[in-house]
């Protein structure tokens, strides 16, 4: 189930989102002093942090502001002192995790390796954080971390040399190629934990049934029989027909990087493209 960001209070969010002044109260990054009492304040930086980790280890259904509070040894009454709800605290973490990853990547051998080490970065950070993948793109957090990432792959693609029509839908199309591709991976870590049996057990079980429940399945379907067969021979026998069939997470890694260079195939095509007509007018 997916979680829609940017459902806090507005003002509140992107205050906290890019620490202007005032907006998380005696404890935030501008307020570090002590709160009163015998207890040390608090920094909105530290409830984040807590946050993510919380997330990590239980996933978006773990996390409360409770459990964050158990966390940094306090209520979670506390914690409302510095972020309003967790409606805010979900944007500040999303934002906030974002901030592992490069904001300029080395355009010295091109746009391509650039683009390549852009998209296996962003895989690796969906990876190590499956929560994220959790919530929805449909409202951007519109925080600085997040904006980071998408300012280094639009420099990396004005490289390339493509129109800015054209660069903001390839844009969207890398976002949404590796967010799918890292989900895949993260589903079937979920579905390993949740059911108790690895996709080896699955598939063999369900292979088995299928036979007899459906005989005559390569009739019915011989393109997808003859994908098999052929993808199988390939791969050097990655799986064969009616056999065990590959470890999805394994399948979802190969997807990334064949399906990454027929994207970065497709740019390239259209570059040439471009280069073509701009050749073929009179000077």
């Amino acid at each position: 189930m997916s979680v829609v960001a940017g459902q806090g209070d507005a003002v509140r969010s992107m205050a906290l989102l890019w620490r202007a002044q005032g907006a998380g109260g005696p404890g935030s990054a501008q307020g570090r002093g002590p709160a009163p009492g015998p207890r040390q304040a608090l920094t909105v930086d530290e409830i984040v942090a807590a946050a993510i980790e919380v997330a990590d280890e239980a996933g978006m259904a773990g996390l409360s502001m409770r459990a964050v509070g158990a966390r940094l040894g306090r209520t979670a009454m506390a914690l409302y002192t510095y972020v309003p709800s967790k409606a805010e605290l979900v944007d500040l973490m999303y934002d906030r995790a974002h901030g592992e990853l490069p904001t300029s990547y080395d355009l010295a051998e091109g746009w391509r390796p650039a683009v390549t080490s852009w998209a296996r970065d962003l895989w690796a950070f969906y990876i190590r954080h499956p929560w994220t993948l959790t919530v929805s793109y449909a409202r951007p957090v519109l925080g600085p971390d997040e904006q980071a990432v998408l300012e280094a792959l639009v420099r990396i693609l004005f490289e390339a040399g493509l129109s800015a029509r054209v660069l903001r839908r390839v844009v969207g199309a890398l976002f949404h190629f590796v967010r799918g591709a890292a989900a895949a991976v993260a589903d079937s870590r979920r579905a390993a934990d949740a059911t108790g049996m690895s996709d080896e057990q699955w598939w063999s079980t369900r292979s088995a049934l299928l036979q007899q429940v459906a005989p005559d399945f390569a009739e019915r379907f011989p393109m997808l029989v003859r994908l098999g067969v052929e993808a199988a021979a390939e791969e050097r026998g990655a799986y064969l027909e009616g056999g065990r069939a590959p470890h999805l997470e394994d399948e979802a890694t190969e997807n990334f990087s064949v399906g990454l260079d027929v994207l970065l195939d497709g740019i390239e095509r259209r570059r040439s493209a471009k280069r073509e007509v701009a050749s073929a007018r009179p000077a």
